[in-house]
């Protein structure tokens, strides 16, 4: 690995050095590895917090200009792209139901279920985690296991500037129907978003549970219960309201992940 970054290190300070087939050989491993799942763009840490890989990342981007566009057919359909879709899903253990598209490079554990949805390269998806209708899943976004995005929903990819976290949700979350997640925001283990939530790395999240509100930026914690919300900011023109996420509750802790969900939507009467 270390023979391989430094590689991809110095074609990336020199894009001249892509023209080098031993170069375009080490950039295509990299993205094969991504596709096997011996790699990951980000990963968890035992203290919990996540470490952001930027020369897989950059190996991601050079991945594109030494590629060529060719025809791609999956009878009845036709693409024309750079980057070849995912095959084998009978040995990898995934359920894809048509016409459900993953990328070469998105590594998609055993017992995934992808509706008619897509999933961008670099992208990592945990087993149990179902991916419903018209749901996206972004470029090096980190989804953990048993989780569930709901019909529409937007996983955001950040690819750029590399050093950027992806965006990341942990494990056992439920993500409602039409929400949106990007720009490398991290929504921690079990948490729900209700329905139309949009999260952003400058959208306010309010923990509203207690005698005074406390505002998060970027991060959901652990368990939060999170619905759609505004706020009133002033502007030249006058007083207007603002798109921001309330924190409503905690999800309770239970072994039985599937009845503490339920739990936590009705308790809250949230919307998915």
């Amino acid at each position: 690995m270390e023979q391989l970054q430094t590689i991809i290190e110095q074609a990336w300070e020199d894009r001249s050095l892509l023209n080098d087939p031993n170069i375009q050989i080490a950039i295509r491993q990299v993205v094969h590895l991504l596709d096997i799942g011996k790699l990951r763009v980000a990963e968890p840490l035992e203290d919990g917090k996540w470490v952001t890989h930027e020369w897989i990342k950059k190996a991601v981007i050079l991945y594109f200009p030494i590629q060529q566009m060719e025809v791609i057919e999956a009878p009845p359909f036709e693409f024309y792209d750079k980057i070849p879709l995912k095959k084998n899903y009978a040995e990898l253990g995934v359920r894809v139901v048509p016409h459900a598209i993953a990328r070469h490079g998105a590594f998609l554990e055993k017992g995934v279920i992808l509706m008619p949805s897509y999933v961008n390269i670099g992208a990592w998806v945990g087993s149990g985690t179902m991916v419903d209708t018209w749901a996206t899943v972004g470029s090096c976004a980190q989804i953990g296991r048993h989780v569930h995005l709901s019909g529409g929903v937007g996983i955001g990819g950040v690819l750029e500037p590399t050093q950027a976290t992806p965006t990341i949700i942990e494990d056992n979350c439920f993500i409602g129907s039409r929400c949106i997640v990007v720009e490398g925001v991290h929504i921690e283990r079990e948490a729900v978003l209700g329905a139309n939530v949009v999260l952003t790395q400058s959208t306010r999240i309010i923990d509203v549970t207690g005698q005074e509100p406390v505002t998060y930026k970027g991060r959901i914690p652990a368990r939060s219960v999170v619905i759609p919300g505004s706020y009133t900011k002033k502007f030249p023109a006058g007083e207007y309201q603002v798109s921001c996420a309330l924190i409503i509750g905690q999800r309770k802790a239970s072994t039985d992940l599937k009845t503490s969900l339920n739990e936590a939507l009705r308790d809250y009467s949230v919307a998915v």
